[in-house]
């Protein structure tokens, strides 16, 4: 099966906890809630994407620690994996997710072989050229560009996510976007990435689509010359937001490949990450195709 997007990007185990309050310098604060889930943005996007019926390739490393429940959980669910790759050099992503009061959270992370790729000598491109979109979020970017520029035909979708503030900068920003047709980012993101372009606004990058999300106000979108509003999709109940934004992605390529034009598309993909945010962790309730549907349909006459 041909992948209709591929996903580059971290596949992480995930520690996700919670406390009242975060503790000051040289203190202990207890942990209200811990549970360890399978996580990474490429992993999030790609998951969910393939589990709601897009054909979806996961073009990442792990290392050999990896549990192998989670990598059934991933062959499960439909996805291409044989650009998956275990690797003994590195240990695989992790990341320690800390939810505050509010759902604040703070990240500790290990990038593991994802953030490496350079140093393992090995090009994964062949799903990617094949794909009518490829998504690049979290990564060596160094490594990106070089797949960006091998490729003939995708449109690229650039995402530099919470790396953004660490690992991307006008150097290597500026080549990556000029190979790219869409750019996805939240506010915070847009902030750093329009200081690294030059620009007043992310929405006068210079891509013909700018996708950025704003939380619980929505999302808006530039596509072409039009902005527009994209209504939230309101929960049943907020519990933990992680992973919401990349669940956001994956109903906007699942939405395209079942023929919806991008402007539904994008209230589509509110609808998915409307039932992510249900239940903690970003793979823990994964709605049908059917259920987004019914619950993007009072929201598709909004958009503006």
């Amino acid at each position: 099966m041909k992948p209709f997007v591929s996903v580059y990007g971290h596949v992480t185990v995930d520690q996700i906890v919670s406390v009242r309050r975060f503790p000051k310098e040289g203190t202990t604060e207890d942990l209200l809630t811990k549970t360890t889930t399978l996580g990474g943005t490429g992993t999030n996007i790609a998951l969910m994407s393939a589990s709601l019926g897009c054909p979806t390739a996961i073009c990442a490393f792990v290392g050999n620690d990896f549990p192998a429940q989670y990598e059934k959980m991933m062959e499960d669910s439909g996805l291409i994996m044989d650009e998956f790759v275990h690797v003994d050099r590195y240990e695989t992503s992790t990341a320690v997710v800390v939810n505050g009061p509010d759902l604040v959270q703070k990240v500790l992370f290990y990038q593991g072989p994802q953030g490496f790729a350079d140093d393992l000598g090995i090009m994964l491109d062949k799903n990617a050229s094949d794909s009518e979109y490829v998504h690049f979020c979290t990564g060596q970017p160094s490594y990106y560009i070089h797949v960006m520029e091998n490729l003939v035909g995708p449109k690229v979708a650039l995402d530099p996510a919470q790396e953004s503030h660490r690992i991307w900068n006008s150097g290597n920003l500026t080549p990556a976007l000029g190979m790219s047709d869409m750019l996805f980012c939240n506010d915070i993101e847009a902030d750093t990435l329009k200081g690294y372009l030059g620009i007043g606004s992310i929405y006068d990058a210079d891509v013909g689509m700018v996708v950025c999300t704003h939380g619980s106000k929505g999302s808006t979108a530039r596509i072409g010359d039009g902005r527009f509003e994209v209504p939230l999709v309101n929960a049943d109940r907020v519990v933990d937001a992680t992973g919401a934004g990349d669940s956001y992605r994956a109903g906007f390529y699942t939405a395209l490949y079942r023929g919806y034009p991008k402007e539904e598309a994008l209230v589509l993909a509110s609808s998915v990450a409307s039932f992510v945010v249900e239940k903690v962790g970003a793979l823990t309730n994964i709605p049908t195709w059917e259920q987004v549907v019914a619950r993007a349909e009072p929201y598709m006459n909004e958009i503006a």
